[in-house]
């Protein structure tokens, strides 16, 4: 379909103006496709209700209803690493599209069950991990594409105007599937939430996502791709840190989710209105927690703010267990959705500015599997601990966890991408194979011969190993630095790559950030003698000796 010109371009806005919560708005395709979104997570969270308290009436057991919970994030664990890595190698586009197509029809599928009085718990699960399976390979794309719609400036405030969206439709979707469960039956939830669906279907197709660069070289395959990505992460010290505090935070936090039905059913005069009310509690707290979060950043910081969320957490969870009395719950409600987007927002953000385009979903996705994973798992254990002992019990002991990791957690600090510079440097030359050489698909290794001035052998040796990090991130394994025992100012370095085509893949994913970490090296050297790069791929019959070549690195 064609599509109106934004109001502002990514990379190119109208004009020029001071960063606000509410800037995003500003780009045309931002503000339809988040239009979009709240009207079909409405019908999400209208669906999770009606799947949390029809188990409630099918089994009631804590388990049972934390299991629907489980089967609603395990997906992501499970299966987000391989959506990142499909997102991130195909149209992601079209990939939303079919994505929701099939959640259209699970969905639909689930609703004719339901009013024909045909589900089961059984059935219930089953349906459930098939609505979190489509959302664990929607996930990873859906955020990928937010740097796409927004500058970089206004990055921050579209993934907290994202959150807010969510959380807008926590507060009307649930407070809508209360009143209709009420009063018209446990069907209409699923129904609408089926409908809703087609509308992000409309907004996918009305909107052309900005060009992308002609790919020169074949797409990668998925166990590599997944493989590229789990080896950034691991090397990437701001997404690390991230993952870190992602864990220390909702493996305790999911206590509250889980256990929220049977609060709401066990408290006085609770039932599935005190249930919509509560959640609606916590979307109306988010709301006002996205509108707070910029003051509350500019204040404490990415850090500050995700310490803050985790004690208002523990609080909220501990109020639950300690009160029983529907008002405090409300207001521990609101509480809880102002920190939950406190933290949720930080930690995304934080996530985003870490990652290089390349590699964007493939990290999101590891983002997101110990997000949901963290979630499930701690679902199953408080729903046992629940079980065993008490729903307080569970409670106060998951709120106490809470508090105990903010300290262990510290020394992992959050937002150390938001000051890189993370994109495509293009300052490698490409390497061309020599007359005579065959590339025969077999691993690649790199040699760089380095002299050193005098007297700053340690401190190139420092910058070398910061450098490593660099190289390891973009496809380098067994890398090393060795002195040559002759001549102590000479250095090389040496790694290899899995093939020619990943080795020129690994020069077009080299950022403005990794040349910092390249001029740091090249302050040490002897400006003489440019350092000397050899290319050697695995040999064939027919290949000459590697010849030796200057490459400005």
């Amino acid at each position: 379909m064609a599509q109106t010109a934004d109001l502002k371009t990514p990379g190119n806005p109208a004009k020029k103006e001071k960063a606000s919560a509410w800037a995003p708005f500003g780009y045309k395709s931002f503000a339809v496709l988040w239009t979009a979104t709240v009207i079909s997570n409405t019908g999400t969270w209208m669906h999770d209700v009606g799947a949390g308290w029809l188990m409630t009436d099918l089994a009631p057991s804590p388990a049972m209803v934390a299991a629907v919970q489980a089967a609603n994030t395990l997906p992501v664990f499970l299966f987000a690493l391989f959506a990142g890595a499909i997102a991130d190698i195909v149209d992601r586009r079209w990939m939303l599209i079919s994505v929701n197509a099939f959640l259209a029809v699970t969905a639909t599928a689930l609703a004719i069950l339901v009013g024909l009085n045909a589900m089961t718990p059984l059935l219930l699960l089953v349906f459930t991990f098939a609505m979190g399976t489509g959302a664990a390979f929607m996930a990873p794309a859906w955020q990928a594409i937010v740097p796409s719609l927004v500058d970089r400036k206004d990055l921050s405030s579209a993934v907290a105007l994202n959150s807010m969206g969510i959380n807008v439709s926590r507060a009307i979707g649930p407070a809508i599937a209360g009143f209709l469960i009420v009063a018209a039956g446990l069907v209409y939830p699923f129904l609408i939430n089926a409908i809703s669906i087609v509308t992000i279907i409309f907004a996918l197709l009305w909107w052309t996502p900005p060009p992308k660069k002609t790919a020169t070289l074949p797409p990668e395959h998925v166990p590599s791709a997944i493989w590229s990505g789990l080896r950034y992460a691991w090397y990437s010290a701001p997404l690390r840190s991230t993952i870190v505090r992602a864990a220390a935070f909702f493996i305790f936090a999911s206590a509250y989710w889980a256990m929220l039905p049977l609060i709401a059913k066990n408290m006085p005069n609770g039932g599935a209105g005190l249930y919509g009310i509560l959640l609606t509690s916590v979307g109306a707290g988010a709301v006002i927690g996205a509108l707070l979060l910029p003051q509350i950043r500019g204040v404490l910081g990415t850090n500050g703010s995700v310490i803050l969320g985790s004690i208002g957490t523990a609080v909220t969870l501990s109020v639950f267990a300690l009160v029983q009395n529907p008002i405090a719950a409300a207001g521990a409600s609101g509480l809880a959705g102002l920190c939950w987007i406190a933290v949720l927002s930080s930690l995304n953000v934080s996530a985003q500015t870490s990652l290089p385009d390349w590699v964007r979903a493939r990290g999101l996705s590891i983002f997101l599997t110990v997000f949901f994973g963290s979630m499930s798992i701690g679902s199953v254990i408080w729903g046992q601990v629940a079980t065993q002992l008490s729903i307080d019990t569970a409670l106060l002991v998951a709120a106490a966890g809470l508090l105990l990791f903010i300290p262990l957690t510290l020394a992992a600090k959050l937002g150390q991408g938001e000051s890189m510079d993370l994109r495509a440097s293009a300052h490698w030359s490409e390497p061309v194979l020599a007359e005579g050489v065959e590339d025969t698909g077999g691993p690649v290794m790199i040699q760089i011969r380095y002299l050193v001035a005098g007297g700053h052998h340690q401190d190139f040796l420092d910058a070398i190993n910061a450098l490593s990090k660099a190289r390891r991130r973009a496809g380098a394994f067994s890398w090393s630095i060795m002195q040559d025992a002759e001549h102590a100012s000479i250095f090389v370095e040496t790694w290899f790559e899995a093939s020619w085509t990943q080795h020129i893949r690994h020069h077009d994913r080299v950022t403005e950030e990794d040349m910092k970490l390249k001029d740091a090296v090249n302050v040490f050297l002897n400006t003489d003698e440019p350092p000397i790069v050899s290319h050697f791929v695995t040999g064939s019959a027919n290949t000459p000796p590697p010849t030796l070549t200057n490459e400005a690195l």
